[in-house]
């Protein structure tokens, strides 16, 4: 771990006790964020649910599109192949978080995908309607309500929708909303059955941000994803039903002009890790560089005014994963 030896004094402070207590215990398609709900179920306990080992998402993101129908997916959206992709990407940190699965739609190694998720933790007909108010408030293309499950709203390039207690969301290349709908309810035919993915999918390097996780979420993680990147990167994550935090690696050409921006924020605080490292006090998003081609982020969602010092603590647990 890089430590420089300029920083402000909450910073220090941090530093310091964190030094005495010892580590503790992108490139998809454009699709809509989405964000928390007013109000909690009544229950924030993790599941007793074991830990397993990740493959990159849960099984049951795996089996859903081991199930569609192939042919159905390359002729609905008119491409020259439709396959599972072997690596299954890391999982989709939102609220609520999504495994993923993709079918490769092209030949090429960097293709269109057809992206399929489901719901990590159970949704509601609240938690859908929160989510299309707040893609309503920044569209790219307007939503449109349509008829499938117990409901969900879409466009030419994405799908969102509610089934079984669960939400589901298929994002992919510019077709038609109709398109997608058709998707959809393959998605509906293929997921009865199916059970619930494992609450806890951790890797042991990334217990070491749990207990700081906890305090950034207010809220002890209701389940884990923990996984790698395509690069195979790290990536951890910590969820509840109302908020998230993930740690992951974006591998860039030119990391130093990228953090250009961020350094000039008005409400950037510089954190001593790395060769540079920030908090937005206004989101709590934290970006690390490392060298000249490897930022980290750290991200809490929903994206809000963030005690920085949280997230420092944060940050210190997790950057010997990254910047050793």
């Amino acid at each position: 771990m890089r430590i420089r030896r300029v920083v402000t004094a909450s910073a220090l402070t941090v530093v310091l006790l964190a030094g005495c207590s010892g580590p503790a215990d992108e490139n998809s398609p454009s699709v809509p964020p989405l964000v928390s709900m007013s109000t909690a179920p009544n229950s924030e306990t993790p599941s007793p649910t074991p830990s397993v080992t990740p493959s990159g998402t849960s099984k049951v993101a795996d089996t859903l599109c081991v199930r569609m129908d192939p042919t159905l997916v390359q002729t609905t959206l008119a491409v020259p192949v439709a396959n599972i992709q072997p690596k299954a990407p890391p999982p989709e940190f939102d609220i609520p978080t999504y495994d993923v699965c993709q079918f490769a739609l092209s030949a090429g190694p960097n293709g269109p995908v057809l992206r399929v998720g489901v719901s990590v933790l159970p949704a509601t007909p609240a938690m859908l309607a929160a989510t299309q108010k707040a893609y309503a408030a920044h569209p790219r293309e307007p939503a449109k309500p349509v008829k499938i499950g117990r409901g969900g709203y879409g466009t030419s390039t994405f799908l969102v929708f509610l089934s079984a207690g669960r939400m589901y969301k298929l994002s992919g290349p510019q077709a038609t909303l109709a398109k997608y709908v058709a998707l959809g309810q393959e998605v509906v035919r293929q997921a009865a059955g199916l059970a619930d993915a494992d609450r806890l999918i951790t890797r042991p390097e990334c217990d070491r941000g749990t207990a700081a996780a906890g305090k950034v979420m207010g809220a002890p993680a209701m389940a884990r994803r923990d996984g790698q990147t395509l690069a195979g990167d790290p990536v951890c994550g910590w969820l509840t039903s109302t908020s998230v935090i993930s740690t992951s690696v974006r591998r860039e050409r030119d990391a130093k002009a990228l953090m250009a921006p961020i350094r000039k924020l008005a409400t950037s605080q510089s954190i001593p890790l790395g060769d540079e490292g920030y908090v937005d006090t206004a989101t709590g998003r934290t970006t690390i560089r490392v060298g000249d081609d490897k930022l980290v982020d750290l991200v809490p969602l929903p994206a809000r005014a963030i005690n920085p010092d949280l997230m420092t603590q944060f940050a210190l647990a997790m950057s010997p994963l990254y910047t050793r």
